[in-house]
Order: C-alpha cells, then structure tokens, then sequence
C-alpha cells in the first residue's frame, strides 16, 4: 500500500519529482514496464517517467531488498536497449528507517561489469526539503524531523491551502497513508478531514487494488478445489487471462 501511494503520487504530480531529483521541473509521462522487455518483471514498487532526454526510475521500498542491486542493472540495461540515446537517472527511496546496510547499497557488481545508482533514505533528508511542492508533501512526516506531528500538522496547514479540490484530496490522502509508518491512526484522523480523502484517485486505486487482491485470493482457494477457470473468473469478476496465470502459478508452486 505504502509503495503504491507512492508511485500514484509521483506518476500524477512528475514535475515535483523532477525538480526534487533530477533539478528539472519538467513534465514526464509513464513509460510502462513492458515496452523494456518480453519477459514479465517485477514492477509493484518501481514507477518509470520519461521526456524526450531522460528516463527517470524510481524504486519505492518500505524494506530492503536483497535483488535490489542487481534490478537497478537490470533495468539500465534494458531501458539503454529501448532508448540508447536518453539519460536516465535512477534512484531508490526508502520510506522506513531501519539498520539494514542494505540501504546503503548504490552499486551492482559482477566480474567486470559494474553499475551504480542513487539512494534516498527519507529519514535523513530535511523536512523542508518536501514541504516546498504539493507531489512531495507526503514524504514530509517520514524526513529527518524531531517533531513528526508538528510537521504532519505543517503539511496539512499547506494542503488546505491547494486551491483545486482534486490535488488537495489526492495529497492528503497520499500524506495519511504514509503517515501511517511513523503515527498513530488517531493522529492521522485528526488532521484529514475522510470526505476530502475519500475523493481522492489515491484513495480509489488503493481501494480498488484491496478489492483486486481479495479477488485474487479467492480465486487462489478455489483453483485449489478443482473450480474450472470460467466459473472462477465470473465468480470473481476477474479476468479468464488472470486465473489462467494464477492457475500456471499455483502448478509451478506444487512442482
């Protein structure tokens, strides 16, 4: 959920993230993990944005990741083959403070190939840094601040002032959910008014990724019983391609 918010959040406001990472305020569209590869990859928490010069990956991580090195390669490589001609910047954020070393990593290396990338670690950046652009408003609570309720405070002083409805309903949606990590829920409620929330794209995707994931589930336990793929997806409003792949999924975890 955490990772999602973010990639919503960086995909609708771009050019915040722009000028946060590659000092640029520029526009970037989505560019979708499947024009970089024929194989399926891992994408739940990376986002990739792009303009006619740059590619920007970002990955958004809660925990670290032991691939995470060799993903950052991995993705270079394929984004070079696609567009060997654009710049690419890639970095990765971490949300949670932990003591892993792992969120130390910046390079990849094997033999004679090696390949670094940034690393952002949310709980040692400033806090002003992120009250500055509505997109970075929710990272606020996660940055190096001894008050975090008083910054919470902050950035929901800043969100009532957006003029349109829309991005005040998307940023303070997205700014309780990663507020989560660091307070309590009594705390969050009383500063988001749940109406405003509720409004929010962040929150319907979030919604509707839940709703997606318990499908999923349920799909999962009645391949188990024998359920045909057909009777399966009408039951479930999934696809008949979805509980196929869950189906071949669930025969390769039984091999």
């Amino acid at each position: 959920m955490f990772d999602n918010t973010c990639k919503f959040i960086a995909e609708m406001y771009s050019p915040d993230f722009a000028t946060w990472l590659l000092g640029e305020p520029i526009t970037l569209t989505k560019l979708s993990p499947t024009e970089l590869s024929l194989e399926p990859i891992r994408a739940d928490a990376l986002i990739l944005l792009q303009s006619d010069e740059v590619v920007l990956h970002i990955e958004f991580q809660t925990k670290p990741d032991d691939d995470m090195p060799f993903r950052m390669a991995d993705y270079r490589l394929r984004v070079y083959r696609r567009f060997p001609n654009k710049r690419m910047h890639q970095v990765v954020i971490y949300l949670a403070k932990t003591e892993s070393e792992k969120v130390y990593q910046t390079t990849f290396t094997t033999e004679s190939l090696r390949h670094e990338f940034s690393v952002i670690r949310l709980w040692e950046q400033p806090p002003e840094v992120f009250l500055t652009a509505p997109g970075l408003l929710p990272f606020a609570v996660l940055s190096a601040t001894n008050d975090k309720v008083g910054t919470l405070e902050l950035a929901a002083e800043t969100i009532d002032k957006i003029p349109e409805r829309r991005t005040q309903s998307n940023i303070a949606a997205a700014c309780a959910i990663l507020a989560g990590l660091v307070l309590e829920q009594e705390v969050i409620g009383r500063l988001f008014r749940k109406d405003i929330m509720q409004e929010s794209v962040v929150y319907q995707s979030i919604k509707t990724e839940g709703s997606d994931e318990k499908a999923r589930k349920i799909a999962i336990n009645l391949l188990a019983e024998g359920i045909s793929v057909d009777v399966i997806a009408r039951s479930t409003g999934l696809s008949v391609e979805v509980v196929q792949q869950l189906h071949q999924g669930e025969s390769k975890n039984q091999e």
